[in-house]
């Protein structure tokens, strides 16, 4: 490993320069990569439809190709896993990465080519380490190994017949990284792709303990809950103790404001550094360029090609959408992308705004929808909707609004979602309402399902009864009342949720 560790870290600094050429000719870059992707997937049946070889043009491409999502683009995407190709991309397409679902579904699978795992996602994880060592060129990252927390779904076959496999990105990622990788990072693919998470937690943390370990990259939920059980079973209360060589930590996925503060309690060490990255089963879209500033830099030459909708336009008919020498600081787009793993025109479901013009660089805003992620559950209105109308059903109850928000991680709880809801007509049972809704969140979101096993990451939902019609009484009194102004049903922020609370006189949790 001490071998092999300068010859990799020289070859970080030197894919500098390949990020350099895309940051000082971004647009030139991104004609490259449009023009390849449509070459590409000319003979495909869905460049056929849209008839690929007559477009020359990005604006050519934007009238005849509508901007999908994912219930658009299932019935392609359904034909792949059924083993036929040449559908959405010219390469065959054998893995899928599994996340949580739409309205339909409880999980979508999202096509992952040769292509989009190497020119995108691996391609971006060396330029992750190329950034890093740019900003600390004495980094000593490469002499130990990288903690890799995966995800919730274990690789596994399509079906006994097919040659096809899905599982969570990071497992997808794991299964066919290339030897080297295997080689700086930990635990072993035997343990970091289980999908049973409380024996995963107790087997990670016992074969991590004894590695020399610089970096960790994953979700801050499972982060947090390794950490406490490493805690456990070393005495220790400071990581550094642990691993006196770890430097970074590298995470992505959810907002890591309210983490913060907690890690720098678990980590004390002066030299301990945050990266924050922008990866998704779509996609390896960011990463922070300049350790300790806002801002990730956008990946341009990563088999992507973007558009941006300025929100104003999202839900017409024909919505407009623009090119990086079009957008503004400050405002809210959703982010489109057109990938080589057969996504075309594809509305993430991200709302980014942009922080820099040059080079470009963006912060997750949002989400188009109103969404609850903060802790990788990716709760969406679609899901609550269900789940509130199934327990309404079951318990007598009569329903007029709600909202949720999280509650975080503290140092002896695990984080959460905190319910306020005004009903016309109470439930027989709460607790029986609470169950029900709870567990239909389990079986229609299977991000939801993975957080509340065994309530590792999440707990069981925290829920206040609001007196009827509180929340119209609220926006009364900030002088909101009207058909434009509603309480949002989920929100990543706490604050509404707190100032409702404090409105209704209502203190303590259920």
């Amino acid at each position: 490993m001490r071998i092999l560790s300068p010859a990799i870290s020289q070859l970080a600094r030197l894919r500098m320069g390949r990020i350099e050429y895309f940051m000082q000719y971004p647009l030139q870059v991104q004609q490259q990569v449009f023009q390849n992707l449509i070459s590409a997937a000319q003979y495909t049946e869905f460049g056929k439809q849209y008839s690929f070889s007559q477009i020359y043009k990005i604006e050519e491409f934007k009238q005849r190709v509508p901007i999908h999502n994912y219930d658009s683009l299932k019935p392609y995407i359904q034909r792949l896993m059924e083993g036929q190709q040449n559908i959405l991309w010219n390469t065959p397409i054998k893995w899928f990465a599994k996340s949580s679902g739409t309205t339909a579904d409880k999980s979508k699978f999202i096509p992952v080519s040769v292509e989009s795992l190497d020119d995108c996602h691996y391609r971006a994880g060396r330029d992750v380490l190329s950034l890093y060592y740019n900003n600390f060129p004495d980094s000593r990252l490469l002499t130990g190994k990288s903690l890799v927390i995966g995800g919730s779904h274990q690789v596994n076959k399509l079906d006994s017949e097919s040659d096809s496999y899905f599982g969570d990105l990071s497992a997808v990622m794991l299964q066919n990284m290339p030897f080297y990788g295997n080689m700086i990072r930990t635990p072993d693919l035997s343990i970091a792709l289980m999908d049973e998470w409380e024996e995963k937690i107790e087997r990670m943390a016992n074969a991590v303990i004894h590695e020399n370990v610089t970096s960790i990259a994953g979700v801050p939920t499972w982060t947090l809950v390794l950490i406490k059980r490493i805690f456990e079973i070393t005495g220790k209360d400071n990581l550094a103790d642990v691993w006196p060589n770890l430097e970074l930590y590298m995470h992505g996925g959810v907002s890591f404001t309210p983490y913060r503060e907690q890690f720098k309690k678990l980590i004390r060490k002066p030299d301990m550094y945050y990266q924050e990255t922008y990866n998704a089963s779509e996609g390896f879209f960011a990463a922070q360029d300049v350790i300790g500033e806002e801002g990730l830099l956008l990946f341009l030459n990563h088999g992507i090609f973007y558009e941006f909708m300025p929100m104003e336009e999202y839900g017409k008919p024909c919505p407009q959408t623009l090119q990086l020498q079009d957008v503004e600081m400050g405002k809210n787009y959703a982010l489109i992308i057109s990938t080589n793993g057969g996504l075309w025109r594809y509305l993430v479901g991200d709302t980014v705004q942009f922080t820099s013009l040059a080079p470009y660089r963006v912060r997750v805003s949002g989400r188009t929808k109103s969404f609850i992620n903060a802790f990788g559950e990716e709760l969406i209105v679609e899901n609550s909707d269900v789940a509130i109308a199934k327990a309404c059903e079951a318990t007598g109850a009569v329903m007029n609004d709600y909202t949720a928000a999280p509650i975080y991680f503290s140092e002896n709880e695990a984080g959460g979602h905190e319910w306020l809801l005004d009903f016309d007509v109470m439930p027989g049972n709460l607790e029986q309402f609470i169950d029900v809704l709870d567990n239909t969140l389990k079986s229609i979101n299977s991000d939801y399902e993975a957080k509340r096993h065994k309530d590792m990451a999440l707990r069981r939902p925290v829920v206040h009864v609001l007196p009827k019609g509180t929340f119209t009484d609220w926006l009364k009194s900030k002088g909101k009342l009207g058909g434009q102004h509603k309480v949002p049903r989920l929100n990543n922020e706490r604050q509404h949720v707190e100032e409702i609370l404090k409105f209704a006189g209502i203190t303590g949790k259920i």
